[in-house]
């Protein structure tokens, strides 16, 4: 089989979003879908620009067993349009809040992927009564991390990709930001070479129109954040001091072959946040709920229901 039919046979099925609504949060509408019956999970997306599109349609099989929430942030996805210079890491965190107040009797598991994890840290930390358990997927913990996974994403490119990166440098000397459109489209081959573990699931990721706010990422992330991060992406938190107050239950999920959301970088979540069960996916990258998706959605029925998960 050839490489361009392999690709075609993995593509994303069609998306069929859950039923969907808008509820006000402090101040704007916030986009929510919402599938199945039993314990509420909320899933909190990565970006920090993009809405809760990645996770269709994978927990869609989570929904056999939970009450599935998708999450768009304040100004991402079907939320309702904001300026992106009032957006916030902080924000974010009191609209999640908020929004489970509003939405659950009680506390809710979280699911927190990428910057997702980030937010989902910082709930649990500054607002434990509302987190349940707290699965945090191939996150960040400060932007040291955020920094040098970049670093990382340009030497994986400079070595297996030097023509591309020629033409990326050739950009700099112009004086062209990262964030340039000309060069995210030559950063755009990093997904199949640092993401996954099989680079033919990258077919696999879905897109739709509006899913990612182009404008926020920019102002949120730094104009060069590629190469020097920026913006409200410099200013996080660093949240290591912290990760040993977390009380619940909480589980970490880390692809082996993340070259993005490197592994070496993942493992510095056992050591600050030694009561977690740490687990590494042996068989994806960045997305190991597209990967390994029945491996995952395994080890989420059994940490939520309260049996835990083995130690790796």
């Amino acid at each position: 089989m050839s490489g361009v039919a392999a690709a075609s046979s993995l593509a994303s099925p069609p998306i069929v979003h859950a039923p969907g609504r808008h509820v006000p949060v402090r101040g704007t509408r916030l986009w929510i879908e919402e599938e199945g019956a039993g314990e509420p999970v909320l899933l909190l997306a990565g970006g920090p620009a993009s809405s809760h599109l990645v996770f269709h349609p994978a927990f869609g099989a989570l929904a056999e067993s939970h009450r599935v929430i998708y999450l768009d942030y304040r100004g991402r996805g079907r939320s309702e349009p904001v300026n992106p210079r009032t957006i916030s890491f902080a924000g974010d965190v009191a609209d999640v809040a908020e929004l489970v107040r509003a939405l659950a009797p009680g506390p809710v598991s979280v699911y927190g992927f990428s910057y997702g994890g980030m937010v989902a840290q910082a709930l649990a930390l500054d607002h434990p009564e509302l987190v349940r358990r707290l699965v945090l997927a191939n996150t960040l913990h400060s932007p040291e991390m955020w920094q040098r996974n970049h670093e990382n994403i340009n030497r994986e490119l400079e070595l297996q990709y030097p023509e591309v990166w020629d033409r990326i440098l050739a950009f700099r000397r112009q004086g062209v930001p990262s964030t340039d459109p000309r060069v995210q489209e030559l950063y755009a081959v990093h997904s199949r070479l640092c993401r996954f573990y099989d680079p033919d699931n990258a077919a696999r990721l879905p897109s739709e129109p509006g899913s990612k706010n182009a404008a926020l990422y920019p102002v949120f992330a730094g104009e060069d954040v590629e190469f020097f991060i920026g913006g409200e992406v410099a200013r996080l938190p660093d949240l290591r001091p912290r990760l040993g107050e977390l009380g619940m239950p909480v589980l970490i999920l880390a692809g082996r072959y993340d070259r993005a959301l490197c592994p070496k970088y993942q493992l510095e979540f056992a050591r600050y946040c030694p009561q977690a069960t740490f687990r590494w996916m042996e068989r994806s990258g960045t997305f190991s709920h597209i990967e390994e998706t029945e491996t995952v959605m395994a080890l989420l029925r059994e940490f939520f229901a309260g049996i835990g998960a083995r130690l790796a």
